[in-house]
């Protein structure tokens, strides 16, 4: 446990050390993001007060300094704690990409499962083509598509937001409808790429448990076909536990994509809106986050992967 948070701490910190050094890098800075009918005297006192005409590496150990301690900086996009505006937003991204990360396990499993067991039938085969087009498409493509055909064509389903205008005058089950309705269309277009990856690998795994030793033997002694696929298929979930605790923070990635499109007020929201006002904070801040999240989805998948096959943990 002390090598993999000692792992972790270096994670977030080459992460979020490439994104403040990228994003000071790049043309511009945060009086830039001002505009244009700024007075210049105004732009100037704003600088000064941000500190932008340190030297890159005054700025990075300030900025180091307050990591340590815990404190993300100060957003002058917003003026407001960085950290503060990501506790704000956490709750919503990890509502999402949690519900897009299980939808994705619990189908793709699914899918994977039937294919492994029927591999090489013609339902399978067409199956399979389905899911390899479905693993082509983007996750913001698929958001667009389903905005305009199911939200503003259709009328089916809300058109962005977490949760209504209304809905603080709900009652407790009218307004958890009205969040569940709202969060449908974000959570399909993460998982429907989602799917298409869980069940490939777990369709393959699938098929080489089915082809191992134990399998074989177990059929020579009786045991019935339907209780050798059921323990063919504990052992394929290896792989899927793994992939399902590094998939997270690829979730998270598609849903900052997928939160600026249905207007979710996501960390990803945030992130986009922090790289168009210059907010090196709030980006850094941001990235930050998100290589935790990578790290505890690692951690996770290690701790799935023992409690799923005893064999891991004698060794």
């Amino acid at each position: 446990m002390a090598r993999r948070l000692v792992e972790a701490l270096g994670v977030v910190l080459v992460a979020a050390t490439l994104a403040f050094v990228l994003l000071h890098g790049a043309p511009g800075d945060a009086g830039s993001a001002l505009g244009e009918g700024v007075n210049p005297a105004t732009r100037a006192a704003f600088r000064a007060r941000e500190e932008v005409e340190r030297p890159l590496p005054a700025q990075y150990a300030t900025w180091l300094g307050r990591l340590a301690r815990g404190d993300l900086g100060w957003s002058t996009w917003q003026q407001r704690p960085v950290a503060d505006m990501l506790a704000e937003a956490l709750p919503h991204t990890l509502r999402l990409v949690g519900s897009a990360l299980a939808v994705s396990l619990l189908l793709g499993v699914a899918v994977g499962r039937w294919q492994g067991a029927r591999a090489g039938t013609r339902s399978e085969r067409a199956v399979g083509t389905v899911l390899l087009v479905l693993y082509a498409l983007p996750e913001f493509w698929v958001a667009l598509v389903l905005l305009t055909v199911v939200a503003q064509r259709g009328q089916w389903l809300p058109a962005g937001g977490a949760e209504s205008e209304l809905a603080p005058y709900l009652s407790s089950g009218a307004r958890l409808l009205d969040r569940a309705r709202h969060l449908v269309l974000p959570v399909c277009s993460l998982a429907v790429v989602a799917v298409a990856v869980v069940a490939r690998v777990q369709r393959g795994a699938m098929r080489d448990a089915l082809a191992h030793p134990f399998a074989a033997c177990a059929r020579a002694q009786g045991v019935p076909e339907r209780r050798v696929r059921a323990l063919a298929w504990r052992a394929a979930l290896l792989p899927v536990l793994t992939l399902g605790g590094l998939y997270l923070p690829a979730l998270a990635t598609g849903a900052v994509f997928v939160e600026r499109i249905f207007a979710w007020p996501g960390v990803g929201r945030l992130l986009v809106g922090g790289v168009d006002a210059r907010d090196a904070a709030l980006v850094a801040g941001t990235v930050v986050l998100g290589s935790a999240l990578t790290a505890l989805g690692a951690a996770l998948a290690d701790v799935a992967r023992l409690l799923a096959d005893p064999r891991l943990r004698e060794r």
